[in-house]
């Protein structure tokens, strides 16, 4: 104990501690924010109050020198406040317009699932969906109608869109867009690029993980499938996988958009002709009135814009 007491002796020994509390104090009520503060609440603020909350004043002064300086504070995103609460002055933190830029960003990109899409497409805007071709004009009047009617909470069906048209014509952009707007707009949308997705369906025969990925694709809120028709179809994938899916959304009657370079009359034929040659009209008839009851056909030409 007295080796304790001698070691803070020696540590203390000379200081002037009511000088230091003194230019510390001078230090912090110079600060000018802190001023304009104190001058505001000039009728509340006493001198017994400011010592009391010296220590507040001072990381206020610190923190908000760290944050107009555009350094890391105390805590990152947000901005310091001087707040009086009763008998205390007290530090608050309230987010910066870049933290809830952010936020609104996280949130959005957190509504968006995709599988496979690429990342211009995930971050595309109907703002800057090209306008200049009638067809696109048309396309984009139809993206609207559907964010018009649709709402999450109304037992009204509304159908989705299937997107048909060449190369480059803008069709995944559009789906990516609409994506954006939904999740805007508290919807979580999934798009799904259905080549990839049915390749790795087939890979998941061996890890018994099939149902798993299909019922990712049946039960989210609003479906986007991408270029369908792209796809090496086979029986089990058009009739177990895809018909099982669309199946189930047009049960629940819930949103369900297509992109294709098929029109609606030649996916009918593609989904006909299976990998073995196999003529089955029925059955794909049965997928293409699945797909006409769940989105209305809109034709998207117009130059390649990939070029």
């Amino acid at each position: 104990m007295d080796k304790i007491e001698r070691t803070l002796g020696q540590l203390f020994s000379g200081r002037d501690f009511e000088k230091e509390y003194n230019t510390l104090k001078e230090k912090v009520l110079q600060y000018e924010p802190i001023r304009a503060f104190l001058n505001e609440h000039k009728d509340d603020v006493t001198e017994q109050l400011i010592n009391q909350n010296l220590s507040n004043l001072y990381e206020f002064m610190t923190q908000d020198e760290q944050f107009r300086a555009k350094k890391e504070t105390l805590m990152p995103g947000y901005a310091p406040k001087l707040v009086i609460n009763g008998e205390f002055i007290t530090v608050t933190y309230y987010p910066t317009p870049e933290k809830i830029e952010a936020d609104k960003r996280k949130s959005v990109e957190r509504r968006i699932r995709s599988l496979y899409m690429p990342k211009q497409i995930l971050e595309a805007s109907l703002d800057h969906f090209y306008t200049d071709e009638e067809e696109r004009q048309r396309a984009l009047v139809e993206a609207f109608d559907f964010l018009e009617h649709y709402s999450k909470d109304s037992s009204e069906r509304v159908k989705g869109l299937y997107i048909h048209g060449n190369f480059g014509t803008g069709k995944s952009y559009l789906l990516g867009a609409l994506a954006r707007e939904l999740a805007l707009r508290g919807v979580t949308t999934t798009l799904v690029y259905l080549p990839e997705f049915m390749r790795e369906i087939k890979q998941s025969i061996s890890d018994n993980t099939v149902s798993e990925k299909i019922e990712f694709a049946k039960e989210t809120e609003v479906l986007m499938l991408d270029d369908i028709g792209a796809e090496a179809m086979t029986a089990w994938t058009r009739d177990e996988v895809l018909g099982a899916i669309l199946q189930f959304r047009m049960q629940e009657e819930l949103p369900t958009f297509f992109s294709s370079n098929y029109n609606m009359k030649q996916l009918e034929s593609h989904l006909t002709f299976t990998q073995n040659g196999m003529e089955e009209q029925l059955k794909a008839r049965r997928i293409m009135e699945r797909i006409r009851f769940l989105s209305k056909e809109v034709q998207l030409e117009g130059k390649n814009r990939r070029k």
